[in-house]
């Protein structure tokens, strides 16, 4: 079971009862994903020896949804040498100088490669929006201009496959009050977070905007509950293993003249 694509223009629910684990799931997840974490590396094998392609993964979600813990799980999967992660914070001086789209245009994933991306350009219709770092007009337009922009890059090569981790009020608190009581992630929590907090409503309205606004045929949202960490798991590694069999990447055939020379080895 996965999460199906968001439909462009839908309104997606939000509410608490969403972000936890839907009906019909295996009783047994970790075991469940198993097979799909397994599946995920041969598909990764392929796409590198196939050396044509890429695959950009972005994770969204409010503080504590698990973007961390999902990208560690999956990229469990993963050979190192063909995945890259990227995490995005608040822009650099340097970064501030060039339009927005220009740090993530800048270390997008090259032919061969996967790309996750931890928060990434949707930050600018999030936070942006939430904390007036930009006018109205300004903000309203990047839907439109993320959409073309994740177009070209699937034009050019770039499968995108974008998960929004949904957590809800209730469980995003348990989990930021376990963080402080835990000297090795309370490191994690800051004043931004409980101000973001605050905003649960706009930040809400902001989210059902980027998922019905940007969701397209060529970069699709899925919206994955994430109350439970392990049904969280599961319908991640679903949605990739998704994503790269319809990509569908075949190793390439071994040069004849090659074959021969190797069969006159001594």
């Amino acid at each position: 079971m996965r999460p199906s694509p968001v439909v462009s223009g839908s309104r997606v629910s939000l509410q608490a009862r969403d972000a936890g684990a839907p009906p019909g799931l295996p009783r047994d997840l970790a075991a469940a994903t198993d097979p799909l974490l397994q599946r995920l590396g041969e598909l990764q094998a392929a796409i590198y020896a196939e050396a044509k392609r890429a695959l950009l993964v972005v994770i969204q979600g409010r503080d504590a949804s698990g973007k961390d813990a999902t990208i560690k799980a999956v990229c469990s999967a993963f050979n190192p040498q063909g995945c890259d992660v990227r995490s995005f914070g608040v822009p650099t001086p340097t970064e501030l100088t060039h339009d927005y789209l220009w740090r993530v245009h800048a270390v997008m994933p090259p032919s061969r490669m996967i790309g996750i991306f931890n928060r990434a350009h949707y930050e600018d219709v999030l936070a942006a929006r939430v904390h007036r770092l930009v006018p109205r007009s300004v903000w309203q337009a990047r839907y439109r201009q993320i959409n073309e922009f994740e177009r070209t890059l699937t034009e050019s090569g770039t499968a995108i496959v974008k998960i929004c981790l949904h957590v809800s009020k209730k469980e995003q608190r348990r989990r930021l009050l376990e963080r402080l009581k835990n000297p090795h992630k309370n490191w994690k929590v800051s004043d931004s977070d409980l101000d973001d907090r605050a905003r649960w409503h706009d930040y809400t309205i902001a989210y059902r905007d980027m998922l019905s606004k940007c969701s397209t045929r060529w970069a699709p949202w899925h919206v994955v509950p994430a109350d439970d960490r392990h049904a969280r798991n599961y319908m991640v590694a679903g949605v990739l293993v998704a994503a790269l069999e319809r990509m569908a990447p075949r190793y390439p055939l071994a040069d004849r003249t090659l074959l021969a020379r190797v069969k006159k080895l001594a």
